[in-house]
Order: C-alpha cells, then sequence, then structure tokens
C-alpha cells in the first residue's frame, strides 16, 4: 500500500495483511509515509497486520525501520542467509518472518515489459537461478531455514530481472514447497500475477494457506479498491 486514502477504504474488507515495500521499487515507501497509511487503517476500524517487504537489507536498516513503524512481519524477498534470519529473530523476538522463493514463470514473456521493468531494482528471490525440479529440489533449497521461518512466500522469478514481475510462476511447482511447509508446521502462501480473474484456479488446484496480490489490484499503478474487493470477494467466497 502506498496510498493512506485507499487503504482505509479497504480496511473494512476481508483482507488480513497489508504490506508496505520498503525496498527499491515504483511502490517503495518511507517508514513515515507507512505509518500515516496504517493510522489510516486504524482510524478506519481496519485490524489488519502489516508486513514489510525488503531485498537484502541489513540488521541495521531493519532495525530502523521498526524504530520507526510497528510490523508485523518482515517479507525477505533476496538471498539473505539463514545465519541472517537467526540474528534478526533474536534482535525482534516479536515480528514475524516471512521468506520468499523464487520459481520460473509460467510464460516465456519478455522480462522487460510491464511489471518487470518497474521493479527491476527490487532485487532477486533467494536461490532462484533455475526452476525447481520437484521435491529433491525444495528440500534442498528450504532445508538450510528449517525452524526459522514463520512463513513461505513462493513468487514468480526470472533470473534476468529482479522480483515484481507481475506474472505467475508455474504453479505444478508447489506440492514439494507447500509439504516442506506443512511439515514445518507454518503457512505457504503464493504471490505473482494474481488477480481475480486466475485466483480462483489456483485456490482450487493448490489451495495455498494465502495470497499476496499487488498489480492485480492496481489501475494505473494505484491501488483500486473495486479491484481489491473482487480480489477479496474471489478468496473468501462472500
Amino acid at each position: 500500500m502506498r496510498d493512506a486514502a485507499a487503504a482505509a477504504a479497504a480496511a473494512g474488507l476481508a483482507v488480513d495483511w497489508f504490506g508496505f515495500v520498503f525496498a527499491p521499487s515504483r511502490r517503495r515507501v518511507t517508514p513515515a509515509e507507512a505509518r500515516e497509511i496504517r493510522e489510516a487503517v486504524r482510524g478506519a476500524g481496519g485490524r489488519q497486520k502489516f508486513a514489510g517487504v525488503f531485498v537484502n537489507p541489513s540488521l541495521e536498516e531493519l532495525k530502523a525501520v521498526l524504530a520507526e513503524l510497528p510490523l508485523d512481519a518482515v517479507q525477505l524477498h533476496g538471498a539473505e542467509p539463514p545465519e541472517f534470519i537467526r540474528a534478526f529473530r533474536a534482535a525482534h523476538p516479536g515480528v514475524a518472518v516471512w521468506k520468499a522463493v523464487g520459481i520460473a514463470a509460467a510464460d516465456g514473456g519478455n522480462p522487460g515489459d510491464g511489471e518487470a521493468a518497474a521493479d527491476r531494482a527490487a532485487g532477486r528471490a533467494a536461490g532462484a537461478d533455475r526452476p525447481p525440479d520437484g521435491a529433491d529440489d525444495a528440500a534442498r533449497r528450504l532445508a538450510p531455514y528449517a525452524g526459522l521461518l514463520d512463513a513461505l512466500l513462493l513468487d514468480t522469478h526470472d533470473p534476468r530481472v529482479g522480483g515484481g514481475t507481475g506474472r505467475t510462476f508455474r504453479w505444478e511447482a508447489i506440492p514439494p514447497y507447500a509439504a516442506w511447509a506443512a511439515a514445518e508446521g507454518i503457512p505457504l502462501f503464493a504471490a505473482g500475477g494474481l488477480h481475480a480473474g486466475n485466483v480462483g484456479g489456483l485456490l482450487a488446484a493448490y489451495a495455498p494457506d494465502g495470497v499476496d496480490v499487488s498489480s492485480g489490484v492496481e489501475t494505473d499503478g494505484a491501488k483500486d479498491v473495486q479491484k481489491i474487493r473482487e480480489f477479496v470477494r474471489k478468496v473468501k467466497g462472500s
């Protein structure tokens, strides 16, 4: 979220979390801007939780943001190693850690188009240099993070581009990651190119524990409350 008015308007919807991007991106906000949005949500009666999106931050950067803005979770989209997460958890035991893992895009489109170009600077999702091969590959990628995460997020990744492609990933890659998350006792979230027209298919086929949407509920780069409302209706079934 970047706009306090849109966030306040969406506060009455069945949205569980609002996100703030602190990584380089056209959606980037400052802690002060995010605090204003948070206050607008609370002023509108919203009880949503708040996550901050970071790419390869330093511990000092995270500490500085959290000193200005209470966050319920940090969503890490870079190549943050397990020891970094371990150190963060020790310093901020009350903040959940979500780790993003990149999966190859479902299409063969030009990564220089649209959202990919806009968010090129947002960095790479961890370990996404090639498509996952299956259960063994998922286990290899995720084993170092066992016991360290509060949620696992799968997002679209293209090795030629950073995060935020606005494209779907290969949903057939979900099952081994979902199995790992279930064994860890943590939720699996799915992101990447989701919108009201396709999220129902994802939920019906793979039933992730949650979905993360951004460009799919925007019009001309701004959050569109009507699109958010329709997306929520498709997800929640009401």
